[in-house]
């Protein structure tokens, strides 16, 4: 988990004008925070902050604050310069600070940096969704959908401070509307063209695909696919109609409970195979299907996501072919997927020009084997007998991360590799699906047989008379809570927010407070196991890491009030911010900074050593630990109710009574129930204000003093260094600091000398213990090395083996220094015969046979070969003997 650097954010913090992204809207300004914010509690998630960059979105109410963090920080640097200068030239400024500021924020404009967005929406605003582009925002309250097209940075750096009013579409006026069920989940699918497909699931297990075009009104009227999964989890046949039922007179059925949808997901566009195409569904009573392949009509897939769907194809018909016992609905699915890729082959790609002067290849939809997938699900748990807990628990989010890329599979025989990036490297090659309960209970599972794309049988097949699939499964690999007992609130509907450093962390927002959770402890040791070759003690090592450290689960933020209710959290990374986490209560933001890694390497190389006593190890010294921001109640700057009330009482049919005396009837006593009512309330909540307050003040004393403690002992460290501190407690002589680096250096040349006087001593010691036996090679060695001594030296005692190995050398060297004699003697009397014949000229008194020379040539050679075997020969045994006599 990084460290956390801070809790607040002066620039977003009251009355600074980046407080008023987060400020209550008018309407629910007068209510109280229990009223105002938890009825809404269990209506939806909660995801009321977006951002694109450093601009954020904030809902509130039916309104949305846009602004931008980056320009909010530097208004507030600017206007704390200026004010710091001001206060420097007129001395003391004690009288007039926070009046000064008053004033001048007063006379500030809404900007820089800071814009209301007004929205034509009728209740709440529950989520914010931005599409993949950044260009389009996806506007949720419980029942109805509206879409933004963002506007431009420079509207907010234009001066003007009216409520800005962009281009709206109504998302299915028809459709999406309070008379019908409500929407859980608004999705923008990562294959859309230019980010341009919604896909919307309502409580009703209806999911619906919008193929959003500006320049199409009537794209925003008519979705280009709808599903009706309960429809679809009974169908028997690809050619069914499986869209919703227009009819308003409904009957009662299971399905209606079982089949009520919590929230669905998609993995990421980079992940593998048919995982970006993945419909992920949870369901509120425990259940997840999976929808697969889902694509609008119009896609783009990355460059690699067809190829590789294309090897993964052919391998499976290709081991269904040399597989004997593959069953009809495996071969069935095989055609099928074969029959869906030769319609993807056969299309020509449409080249349409992206955001950022990309050019984005564009698909159509296969129409064969058919449009609507078949539902895969709901999958069985596998999981441990010791780690069985209660499977009724209502589910209310669903986070999914895909497998990685298969880029050895794919760019196999290729002379280059595709580039990866180093979060891609230290992937899993499975997909992680993450559920999260009401209880905060999250189950990691892993998929590992992996959802491939699956349809229903035509109409006119022979299989659809076999029986059902077998059950797809889910591996249950670690369960954590992240919610006490005396924190669970049936109300309550946490849910889950990526992480922007990594794709295996993220957040688990609930009203009880933020916690971090980071799967990079098991992720890396599960790959490794997967990806080796040997299997011997898998078991063994798999059963260790199922019970080793399997997730890093941290709290990282508890709100002070158990009735606020949190927004999602939303990770940020800029080189202008740096990485937070922003979440916001009913009134006030929730920012915590986190250490990034260029930090943490300049803190580490700017570390220096500190010298230690033996035994000891030098650890950094904290001296503050950050902690939440306190944020004092706002029922001590709420407005009392008490005013209205009485102004009403005036103008009400009870008017008479409020100008006469008080007398004993049974209006009075109205007036004094309801009256005592009002107070006591508002009473009951000053004082729990006050006593927080009280706490916290009390608090601040004992922490002041802890604060005061460490900084005593830093300042202490640093005497000691500088010779200070030592003269003061001893009361003698100051020492310079010449003679302290001088004591210091003596000391570490002492150590020095030990240590290498120690790993001497050692070396000597492993030298005399280390006489290890010779190997198997060595002894072949030494006993060819005996069998050629005795051959050529003759069966001697072993104690004279030196000396009789001096002197066979030294014969051996005599013989062929005769052999060499001998042949020289021979050329010369053939050198002399030829010569006295050459001159005489006569003939010899004996008949001269004749040689052929060619003959003669041979023998020669064969002379001169066998001269040159004895030579090596000779020369070989010298060497070995004087090796031998040498050692």
């Amino acid at each position: 988990m990084p460290k956390i650097r801070s809790f607040s954010a002066p620039w977003l913090q009251e009355p600074n004008p980046g407080h008023k992204l987060f400020e209550q809207s008018e309407e629910n300004n007068r209510l109280p925070a229990s009223i105002a914010f938890s009825k809404n509690a269990s209506q939806g998630p909660n995801r009321t902050i977006a951002h694109r960059g450093n601009e954020v979105f904030v809902a509130r109410g039916r309104e949305i604050r846009w602004g931008d963090l980056a320009d909010l920080k530097d208004a507030w640097e600017a206007h704390q310069s200026r004010t710091g200068s001001a206060s420097h030239l007129n001395g003391d400024g004690s009288d007039s600070s926070f009046e000064v500021y008053d004033d001048e924020t007063s006379r500030l404009p809404q900007g820089p940096g800071y814009r209301v967005i007004k929205t034509p929406v009728a209740s709440e605003i529950r989520q914010l969704v931005i599409s993949p582009n950044k260009d389009q925002l996806a506007v949720l309250t419980s029942h109805t959908v509206h879409v933004c097209m963002l506007p431009d940075t420079s509207h907010l750096t234009s001066g003007e401070t009216a409520p800005f009013k962009p281009k709206f579409w109504t998302l299915g006026p028809t459709t999406h509307v309070t008379s019908k069920s409500a929407i859980v989940s608004a999705l923008w699918h990562p294959l859309g063209v230019n980010g341009s497909c919604l896909v919307t699931v309502t409580e009703d297990a209806v999911v619906r695909e919008w193929e959003l075009s500006t320049i199409d009104r009537w794209s925003f009227d008519t979705p280009t696919l709808e599903v009706d999964l309960k429809r679809l989890a009974d169908g028997t046949s690809v050619d069914q109609d499986f869209g919703a039922s227009t009819s308003t007179n409904k009957a009662f059925s299971p399905d209606d409970v079982d089949m009520k949808v919590a929230s669905a997901c998609f993995a990421s566009r980079n992940s593998n195979g048919w995982a970006p195409m993945t419909l992920w569904v949870a369901m509120a009573e425990g259940d997840v299907y999976a929808l697969c392949p889902l694509l609008p009509r119009r896609w783009s897939p990355p460059p690699t996501l067809i190829p590789s769907l294309s090897v993964s194809v052919a391998q499976k018909i290709e081991t269904l072919e040399a597989d004997p016992e593959a069953t009809p609905e495996e071969k069935l699915l095989a055609k099928q997927q074969l029959e869906w890729m030769a319609d993807l082959d056969n299309q020509e790609p449409k080249l349409l020009d992206g955001p950022y002067g990309e050019v984005t290849e564009v698909y159509s939809r296969p129409s064969r084997p058919g449009s609507i997938p078949r539902l895969q699900g709901p999958f069985e748990f596998a999981v441990a007998p010791q780690d069985e807990q209660d499977d009724e628990v209502e589910l209310k989010d669903i986070f999914v991360i895909g497998a990685k890329r298969n880029t050895a599979d794919l760019m196999m025989g290729e002379d280059f590799e595709l580039y990866t990036d180093d979060d891609e490297k230290d992937s899993l090659s499975l997909s992680v699906i993450c559920l999260l309960s009401t209880s905060g209970q999250v189950k990691i599972c892993l998929d590992i047989d992996g959802v491939e794309a699956q349809w229903l049988p035509p109409r006119n097949a022979s299989t659809r008379a076999l029986p059902d699939q077998d059950i797809p499964s889910l591996l249950v690999f670690h369960t954590f809570d992240t919610l006490k007992p005396a924190e669970i609130t049936p109300d309550s509907w946490p849910v889950f927010s990526e992480d922007v450093t990594t794709r295996y962390a993220f957040y688990v927002t609930h009203s009880a407070g933020i916690t971090y959770v980071s799967l990079a402890p098991w992720v890396s040791l599960l790959e490794s196991e997967l990806q080796s070759d040997s299997e011997a003690g898998a078991d063994f090592r798999f059963d260790l890491m199922a019970k080793g450290q399997r997730a890093e689960v941290d709290r990282i933020y508890t709100p002070q009030h158990a009735q606020n209710v949190l927004a999602a959290a939303t990770a940020f990374k800029s080189s202008d911010l740096g990485h937070f986490v922003l979440s916001a209560t009913h009134n006030d933001p929730v920012i915590m900074f986190f250490d990034t890694p260029e930090s943490e390497l300049m803190s580490d190389r700017q570390e220096t050593p500190v010298s230690t006593e033996l035994g000891e190890t030098p650890e950094p010294l904290t001296v503050w630990e950050p902690r939440p921001l306190f944020h004092p109640s706002e029922v001590l700057s709420r407005p009392s109710t008490l005013p209205p009330w009485v102004d009403a009482l005036r103008t009400s049919r009870k008017r008479p009574l409020m100008q006469q005396e008080v007398r004993l009837s049974v209006a009075t006593l109205e007036i004094l129930t309801e009256g005592h009512r009002l107070v006591s309330s508002e009473v009951f909540e000053l004082n729990n204000a006050v006593a927080e307050l009280f706490r916290k003040c009390e608090a601040l004393t004992y922490e002041l003093k802890e604060q005061i403690t460490k900084v005593n002992e830093v300042n202490q460290r640093i005497e000691t260094i500088s010779g200070e501190g030592e003269s003061r407690s001893t009361k003698e002589q100051n020492i310079s600091e010449e003679m302290l680096v001088r004591n210091r250096i003596d000391v570490m040349r002492v150590r020095q000398e030990n240590l290498a006087r120690r790993v001497d001593n050692l070396r000597k010691r492993l030298g005399q213990v280390s006489t290890r036996e010779l190997s198997d090679k060595e002894k072949a060695w030494a006993e060819e090395v005996r069998t050629l001594a005795g051959s050529i030296l003759g069966d001697e005692e072993e104690e004279d083996t030196t000396s009789a190995s001096i002197s066979t050398a030294g014969k051996s060297v005599k013989r062929f220094e005769e052999v060499q004699t001998l042949r020289d003697a021979l050329f010369e009397q053939a050198q002399q015969l030829q010569s006295t014949d050459s001159v005489d000229g006569t003939a010899s008194p004996m008949p001269v046979m004749k040689i052929p020379s060619e003959v003669r040539k041979q023998k020669v050679a064969q002379v001169m070969s066998l001269l040159d075997r004895e030579t090596a020969l000779v020369e070989a045994v010298k060497s070995r003997l004087e090796k031998l006599s040498i050692d």
